[in-house]
């Protein structure tokens, strides 16, 4: 579980050999770090790695004129905000001054029926790691809705009740966004971009639940904004 267009794709992940050519001037100073926390939706389940929405956020970084290392991942498909926490524990990053870092966590809680109080915990829990490993910098650490799975042929064709998956996604997205705001963290919603793969099957990658390539450039489109603006 979880975990324009071909055209639009395509222009969105320049090529190794314009991302040098753009980069060649740039002081290794300027060189931006970036840890991605989450579950499939940050591994990009069911597309290629470089059209995970951490590699294509890299990828317009770098076509911005950053230099930009590829993204260090701890996210697996299946995990909830109990298991990122685990995952986290186990890898041991020892580094603490990412100049991004992304959390995007909970729709396996969601799927598995698991309590919304202790997702609460758990999130904070995760929004205080995330703030630790981009040194204490608020204003590096980004946060994502969930995105809403129930609108997915996988939900349609498999029997869910998708207006509850809808309304139960709602429902973690505002425990998630207040925690976020609360914090004084920069949230960004992509709930509703998600949403529009009720319509737009080509946002759907081939397993019939994922995100496609397609799906994840829409996604990076409003995260590089609020990202490009804070790591200036």
């Amino acid at each position: 579980m979880i975990g324009t267009f071909a055209a639009c794709t395509k222009a969105t992940v320049p090529t190794q050999a314009a991302v040098q050519k753009t980069n060649v001037n740039m002081p290794a100073t300027d060189t931006l770090t970036y840890l991605a926390l989450g579950d499939s939706y940050t591994i990009g389940e069911a597309v290629p790695q470089e059209h995970s929405f951490p590699y294509q956020l890299a990828a317009r970084l770098k076509a911005s004129n950053h230099v930009v290392t590829n993204p260090d991942i701890i996210a697996v498909t299946g995990w909830t905000t109990g298991e990122l926490k685990h995952g986290i524990t186990q890898r041991g990053i020892t580094k603490h001054d990412y100049n991004i870092v992304t959390l995007l966590i909970g729709v396996n809680n969601q799927f598995r029926g698991y309590s919304k109080d202790d997702y609460r915990k758990e999130f904070i829990e995760l929004l205080n790691t995330a703030i630790n490993y981009a040194g204490g910098n608020k204003q590096h650490v980004f946060v994502l809705s969930i995105p809403d799975w129930g609108v997915t042929p996988f939900a349609k064709n498999g029997g869910y009740d998708v207006q509850k998956v809808g309304a139960e996604i709602d429902q973690f997205n505002a425990i998630n966004k207040q925690e976020t705001e609360r914090t004084g963290v920069t949230y960004v919603d992509i709930t509703p971009a998600s949403r529009r793969a009720s319509y737009t099957p080509d946002l759907i990658a081939n397993d019939g639940l994922h995100p496609s390539a397609i799906m994840y450039s829409l996604w990076v489109s409003q995260i590089l904004p609020v990202v490009n603006a804070q790591v200036k």
